[in-house]
């Protein structure tokens, strides 16, 4: 019996998630084709039907909510609106929130992947940067009415996410961790000036 036409489309969409997740936990090096495809419940001959080669996968694997509406890699007990007016602080809590920090195999790309990311090529540090932009993008539109953020508060704040993160997993100490991710988030909520207004509309509640 032939397979319907959604078929190839939900394999090619199992084996990126599976990809995303190996990624983020033992970076692209450590991970190989085969475990990816014995993760996913395929046969290592199925890739090549989707995908040119790792790098290709690992490029398709550069996404998160920013990029991709129908990423279902969420934080438990995060929830972001998109269509949300006030969207901004909603992305910066969420991103530098707990749960994100804790869950390792769900992780944005862009604080997982980084040093893999600068010694790949070309169409991962395009897809990264991609990432990125969007970010910045859905940041920019602001948190009231037609207000909108400079372009150059966006990227502050986008890389005050990014990198506050990067840093907090980078850390030996919880403690640290947790005043890494609490300092950015003040900082880039005042930076926009969503520091009162953010505390109206929290994403997430941290245990």
């Amino acid at each position: 019996m032939p397979y319907p036409p959604s078929h190839r489309d939900k394999t090619k969409a199992a084996i990126v998630r599976v990809a995303r997740r190996l990624f983020s936990r033992f970076g692209f090096d450590c991970v190989s084709v085969d475990q990816i495809m014995a993760e996913a419940g395929l046969t290592h001959g199925g890739f090549y039907r989707h995908f040119a080669s790792k790098s290709d996968l690992y490029a398709e694997a550069m996404q998160c909510f920013f990029t991709d509406p129908g990423w279902d890699s969420a934080w438990e007990g995060v929830e972001i609106d998109r269509t949300a007016a006030d969207i901004g602080p909603q992305i910066i809590r969420a991103y530098l929130s707990r749960q994100h920090f804790e869950d390792i195999d769900n992780s944005c790309p862009m604080i997982a992947l980084p040093s893999d990311v600068a010694r790949a090529g070309e169409s991962a540090k395009r897809a990264y940067e991609t990432v990125f932009k969007a970010m910045v993008e859905l940041l920019a539109r602001g948190s009231r009415g037609d207000q909108h953020l400079d372009r150059t508060i966006a990227l502050s704040i986008a890389a005050l996410c990014v990198g506050g993160m990067v840093i907090a997993r980078a850390s030996d100490g919880r403690t640290f961790a947790d005043e890494v991710r609490d300092a950015c988030m003040e900082v880039a909520l005042r930076l926009a000036g969503w520091d009162d207004h953010a505390r109206s509309r929290q994403p997430h509640h941290e245990a």
